[in-house]
C-alpha cells in the first residue's frame, strides 16, 4: 500500500486537545500520497485560521492506521 495522509482541521473544544466541536463542521482538505504535499496542504489551512485559537489543522497518517504492522521507517 502507498502512503496516504488525511489534511483535516476544525474548531476544538479545547485549544490543548483534539477533540473537534462538530464533527459535521470538519473541514477534509484532501489525501495526499506524500508527507511533503501534506505538509503543504496542512501550511496553507493552518495558516488561514492562525488568529483563531479554536481552529486545529493536523496531518493523519492513515497508512499508519490501515496497516499498522509495517514499519514506521
Amino acid at each position: 500500500m502507498s502512503k496516504m495522509h488525511l489534511v483535516m482541521g476544525g474548531r476544538v473544544k479545547d485549544p490543548q486537545t483534539l477533540e473537534f466541536q462538530d464533527l459535521n463542521q470538519v473541514d477534509l482538505v484532501g489525501v495526499y500520497p506524500d508527507y511533503a504535499s501534506a505538509e503543504k496542504a496542512w501550511r496553507g489551512a493552518a495558516q488561514r485560521t492562525v488568529d483563531d485559537a479554536e481552529m486545529r489543522y493536523v496531518i493523519v497518517h492513515l497508512h499508519r492506521l490501515l496497516e499498522p504492522e509495517l514499519p514506521t521507517a
